[in-house]
């Protein structure tokens, strides 16, 4: 038996913001359609969605915290229509999706330069386990948001005064390619591994700010081997692409926490680029401090990607081939 349809009226109060809700030619409705399945007609500040009545709710909730971005100054961008609608459709309704009438905040990070929020059900809990822990594991698949969000993370304490300095660091591990054959020196050569973790920081923060902090030392961004022997006191930590850490260099920089610090652990579990028969120290730290109190441990997956739709189809395809040759 098909599925009721009914109709549903928004109205706006202010025409310029419903504009911008609605989008140039209406494309952000047109992402609604397109993933809820409902049809939508705008009219000045009004827009009519039919649907299932889940549908409808689904669309109705997803505009309007759209629309209370739009009031509170922020732009909206078809990414972030995306991620209204992955939130509105999430079946976890702890999550108090904010609209109107439940104003209530999904988890956001704030800088003077930019606010991100939570696209995804996994990013809320990503960026809830950083607010809530000294040490979070956030593992899974490329264009997640782990690595940015964890940035992002660490630019919001610096800017609050809640740590001193932020550390930056991956391990500079060969993929394919050779170091040695790279020009320039050791930074020059480590710089291009790096380059995520860069280009976080100018997203969140003035390139001046930036600049000036790489220059006095208040923002660091070094190869996992300059960590050995120090003490990361009241600092932001953050080790990217950590699945290509052996088991003592994962030991090694855990226990660089020192007073006053967080420190957040990213990685792709299925990107190990270690020498065959070398185990990931991720794998390994994930195991043995699961349930460890202070420690938080977030995996995201394919329908977590919040890059284009294609990725999370390769990765979802990815997967898939893994678990077939496990079970051969």
């Amino acid at each position: 038996m098909p599925a009721e349809v009914e109709t549903v009226t928004l109205a706006f109060d202010d025409n310029r913001l419903a504009s911008d809700l609605f989008g140039q030619f209406d494309q952000h409705l047109a992402v609604l359609e397109n993933k809820l399945d409902v049809t939508t007609a705008a009219r000045g500040n009004e827009v009519s969605i039919q649907g299932t009545e889940e549908a409808c709710a689904q669309a109705r909730i997803a505009l309007q915290h759209l629309y209370s971005r739009l009031k509170k100054g922020h732009d909206i961008r078809i990414a972030d229509v995306d991620g209204a609608v992955r939130m509105a459709r999430a079946k976890d309704r702890q999550l108090s999706f904010p609209s109107i009438d439940h104003p209530k905040s999904v988890g956001s990070i704030s800088t003077r330069k930019k606010t991100v929020e939570a696209r995804s059900p996994t990013q809320n809990a990503y960026i809830r386990a950083m607010e809530a822990n000294e040490l979070v594991f956030g593992v899974g698949p490329a264009g997640t948001g782990k690595t940015f969000l964890a940035v992002a993370y660490a630019a919001q304490l610096l800017e609050r005064g809640l740590v001193e300095r932020i550390i930056l660091s991956r391990p500079a591990v060969e993929a394919g390619e050779r170091l040695g054959f790279l020009p320039g020196d050791m930074k020059e050569k480590v710089d291009p591994y790096l380059r995520p973790l860069y280009d976080a920081l100018y997203e969140m923060m003035p390139a001046d700010k930036v600049e000036r902090g790489l220059q006095q030392g208040i923002i660091e961004v070094a190869p996992l081997a300059f960590m050995r022997g120090r003490t990361l006191a009241h600092a932001a930590a953050i080790l990217d692409e950590a699945q290509n850490t052996t088991t003592m260099q994962m030991k090694m920089f855990l226990t660089r926490l020192g007073e006053g610090s967080r420190m957040i652990v990213t990685g792709d579990p299925s990107q190990v680029d270690l020498p065959r028969g070398v185990a990931s120290g991720l794998h390994e730290a994930t195991r043995v401090l699961h349930g460890v109190e202070g420690i938080g441990h977030v995996r995201f997956r394919a329908e977590d990607v919040v890059r284009h739709e294609l990725v999370a189809r390769i990765v979802a395809a990815y997967d898939q081939e893994t678990a077939q040759q496990d079970d051969t």
